[in-house]
């Protein structure tokens, strides 16, 4: 096995002991060959494991007395490292979507007069389209336009955008009062990032002000003037298509294939993959079902010491390929 490579994803339906049952967590095995004279009780049995790349699920039958596993993220001994690392705004700095965005959009709606609301199912569905002014567009489009609402197309783009604008300004009032706190483990890294030379962005499909807001009022103005920011309309196609990533590693004069992305969505995942890049997964609250197969790595959040999931070495060591099954 000392001469393959390949990623697993492994959740704790792959991992049982006798008598206590394991929590739901995502974890990465190496396998440590000088372990393997260890007796059975050193190591928790494996079952099965499902493996991420080939996209392919395989069931592997470990005899118990043949190999020890080890659970970890880290890889402090790298010596590569991103040249870039790229990140997601709503569901991966911040799980906005459902209590911020969501909400700013209703309190839009109402101020309005539109007689619209979005409960947390359907935006859950809506949040398949990336960017706001598209998912309230393809909205009116599919359910009708609101009665006080204009007729002719330009009209309707306006329209939208005041609608936008709004929302947007509630939202980041929301984020000024620091109601939404950032996700485990965010600060950490981004600034083992800044310790290494690695350069960091933010690139999403959010308003610009919106994300500038959450990166200077949560991680606060000495990260943020270190932070470049790609978001809202800077590019014409929005996630999933590339454009965004893609112009990020041109502005940041780096190649694709040298930056590591953490996004928390289907079509996040499907972007960085098209601009050629590495993506690690962060499952948020609406995306936790979503299919992430072709990610380099899937957790359920970056998290902090003594719960860290992964650092930064570890995004390293995706782009050595050194994790073998």
């Amino acid at each position: 096995m000392a001469g393959t490579s390949s990623i697993i994803s492994i959740s704790s339906a792959s991992l049982f002991t006798p008598t206590t049952p394991q929590p739901k967590t995502h974890c990465l095995l190496k396998h440590t060959k000088d372990n393997d004279h260890l007796p059975p009780s050193s190591f928790t049995t494996l079952s099965s494991l499902r493996i991420s790349k080939p996209k392919t699920t395989t069931r592997v039958n470990v005899p118990p007395r043949t190999r020890r596993w080890s659970c970890s993220a880290s890889a402090s001994s790298s010596s590569t490292l991103p040249s870039a690392l790229l990140f997601d705004c709503d569901g991966v700095l911040v799980d906005t979507e459902k209590d911020g965005h969501r909400i700013s959009f209703n309190q839009t709606f109402q101020e309005r007069n539109l007689g619209v609301t979005w409960d947390v199912d359907l935006y859950g569905e809506l949040l398949k389209i990336g960017g706001g002014k598209e998912r309230m567009t393809a909205y009116f489009n599919k359910t009708g336009w609101p009665a006080n609402a204009p007729a002719g197309e330009q009209e309707r783009k306006e329209f939208v955008a005041s609608l936008h604008k709004q929302k947007t300004e509630l939202f980041m009032a929301l984020i000024e009062k620091k109601l939404l706190p950032l996700r485990p483990g965010v600060a950490k890294i981004i600034d083992q990032a800044f310790a290494q030379g690695v350069q960091v962005a933010v690139c999403s499909t959010s308003n610009e002000k919106a994300v500038s807001a959450i990166v200077s009022f949560l991680l606060g103005p000495e990260r943020a003037e270190k932070i470049k920011i790609f978001a809202g309309d800077v590019v014409p196609r929005k996630k999933p298509d590339p454009a965004i990533y893609l112009l990020a590693a041109s502005t940041l004069g780096v190649e694709p294939s040298r930056c590591v992305v953490v996004e928390d969505s289907a079509i996040g995942l499907a972007a960085a993959k098209a601009a050629g890049m590495t993506c690690i997964v962060t499952k948020s609250g609406y995306t936790e079902d979503e299919d992430f197969l072709n990610a380099d790595a899937v957790f359920d959040c970056i998290g902090d010491p003594p719960e860290e999931r992964f650092d930064l070495a570890f995004c390293g060591s995706l782009l050595e390929k050194q994790y073998v099954s």
